[in-house]
């Protein structure tokens, strides 16, 4: 795990207590530190502050999104919803407001790795089963095409790389092409601490997706939730 944290106290306090849990921690102190140990030690999950020097957590995160799908957690003393947007928009997977409890937090960061199990294929670390059909074929929307055993999306020939949520978010839709789903059906389903029922992050994860697979695959059905076009 990557944790990029400029506050001394918190950092080392937090670290120890991750690694008490048994996770395996690589801190940094400013953003461009932190970039220079991802690329070194390619973490499993990367903890991002928002508010470090140097290179702040939003930009690190995209830095960090530009090369990798690993999941990312942002951290802030804020809860400002240009902060939450912001970061989800660069990105990350999960936002955590400090000061947290560091069990929460620990539970937070074990929902993302099950995601990212759920969404790495064989040899992952596990989580819910995957939608896929009867016979366990690839799901084809068009151009479009998911594969569910093999956790891959290709969009006209080419594969689409996804971030685990992105990919669980997508496999929601592609169970039930056609069928308008819910902000909080969705909310519940792909993110497991339901953020507080705030569905800004289902919006802005659907944006995300919609910008990898085509913007009209998804639609937005007002008042109610997406659909995924069959």
């Amino acid at each position: 795990m990557l944790f990029v944290e400029d506050d001394d106290v918190i950092r080392e306090a937090t670290q120890l207590a991750l690694e008490r849990d048994g996770f395996l921690v690589t801190a940094a102190p400013d953003g461009l530190t932190g970039l220079e140990r991802f690329r070194a030690d390619r973490p499993d999950i990367a903890l991002l502050d928002v508010m470090v020097p140097g290179l702040d957590g939003v930009s690190l995160c995209r830095r960090i999104r530009d090369e990798s799908t690993v999941p990312v957690i942002m951290l802030s003393a804020r809860a400002d919803s240009i902060d939450v947007v912001l970061g989800l928009e660069a990105g990350a997977d999960d936002y955590v407001t400090k000061p947290f409890d560091g069990a929460v937090l620990v539970a937070r960061i074990r929902a993302v790795l099950r995601r990212f199990g759920h969404a790495s294929g064989p040899g992952g670390r596990g989580g819910e089963p995957v939608p896929e059909e009867p016979d366990g074929g690839v799901l084809r929307f068009g151009d479009l095409e998911v594969d569910p055993e093999g956790m891959e999306v290709r969009k006209g020939g080419r594969r689409v790389a996804l971030t685990p949520t992105e990919m669980r978010l997508l496999l929601e839709f592609s169970a039930a092409p056609g069928t308008v789903l819910s902000r909080d059906r969705l909310l519940e389903r792909v993110w497991e601490y339901g953020w507080g029922g705030d569905t800004r992050v289902v919006d802005v994860h659907v944006q995300r997706l919609r910008g990898k697979i085509g913007q009209d695959r998804i639609e937005t059905v007002r008042g109610f939730g997406y659909k995924l076009k069959g």
